[in-house]
């Protein structure tokens, strides 16, 4: 019986080509031509005596057996890949530890104090996993991870790092090469750029939402710059093309080392449940690697220096 089981690669293709009911998003998704899948099916069902999918010249379904081999499959790869990461974990030693973030926590305020974790903290290895796809704890080769959300996952451990509070930046050069800028309305002669994000009934503030709370009531925002990701519309800012609606914490850093202003004070708050957070295994709650990790990063985060981050244009 043993050998009338298809192998590890093909339950991939059958779990894929089942999930889409199609071969060609099927093919896309592992790496290969359709034909291959097609073939592939073929052979898992000559070696099975079982027919999996019934064809058409335009689409695929699952037969009751291809469907009870479908479920079969999923549940067999998710065990196998749990298994996996456990095995790397247990094997990779106890001075290891694996941090899952995306790319801009890491560049713009993890790894400009990292090293200060690994002074105290000399016998603990940072590995870091820059993704802005979440990983699943029980299925990937990580112990802690820095999301942005809600900060409520089933089973994790969870510790809020910071308020959101967006804020207008721009570049020293823009301000100094001009049009000024001393009241809101000034930012009329200027491109302004921002990101469009919502999730779950919440939009992440924009210009007319700075405008309005500056009590600008005939702004038109048809001239904006849209950005897909804080880290294009602060280089934007950057690079002196653009006043940009940033969140603080990510900029704090560029503000107090001169490379971004601060062109006026008014900042507005995204929805208090979402927030950078920590978060780990409720079952690795006394890792003692996590808790060092944990105990540096909050005190990070509640006892930051004082930087002084607001500049205007009479300053410059």
């Amino acid at each position: 019986m043993a050998r009338l089981l298809p192998g590890t690669r093909a339950l991939r293709t059958l779990e894929a080509a089942a999930r889409h009911l199609n071969f060609t998003r099927a093919a896309d998704e592992l790496g290969l031509t359709p034909a291959a899948v097609s073939h592939q099916i073929k052979e898992i069902e000559d070696q099975l005596g079982l027919v999996l999918f019934t064809r058409t010249s335009r689409t695929i379904r699952l037969t009751e057996a291809g469907t009870v081999l479908f479920e079969a499959s999923a549940d067999a790869l998710d065990l196998l890949g749990r298994a996996v990461s456990r095995a790397h974990k247990m094997t990779r030693g106890t001075a290891l530890l694996k941090i899952t973030l995306d790319a801009q926590f890491a560049t713009k305020w993890l790894m400009r104090r990292v090293d200060d974790f690994r002074r105290h903290q000399p016998e603990i290895d940072l590995r870091f996993d820059i993704s802005y796809e979440v990983r699943d704890f029980d299925r990937d080769d990580v112990d802690v991870g820095i999301r942005f959300g809600t900060g409520k996952y089933q089973g994790l451990c969870s510790h809020r790092l910071f308020d959101n509070m967006i804020i207008p930046v721009c570049s020293p050069a823009l301000l100094r090469a001009g049009p000024p800028l001393k009241e809101p309305r000034d930012l009329f002669h200027h491109t302004l750029a921002h990101i469009a994000w919502s999730r779950q009934g919440v939009t992440w503030p924009n210009w007319r939402m700075w405008m309005a709370a500056a009590g600008v009531d005939d702004f038109d925002d048809s001239r904006t710059i849209v950005f897909g990701s804080s880290s294009d519309a602060v280089q934007a800012a950057l690079d002196g093309n653009a006043v940009a609606l940033a969140e603080f914490a990510m900029v704090a850093n560029d503000l107090s080392e001169g490379r971004l202003v601060r062109p006026f004070a008014l900042g507005i708050k995204v929805a208090p449940d979402f927030a950078y957070h920590l978060v780990y295994p409720q079952a690795a709650a006394d890792d003692a690697r996590i808790v060092a990790f944990r105990d540096w990063l909050l005190n990070e985060v509640h006892n930051p220096q004082p930087d002084p981050t607001r500049r205007s244009w009479d300053e410059l």
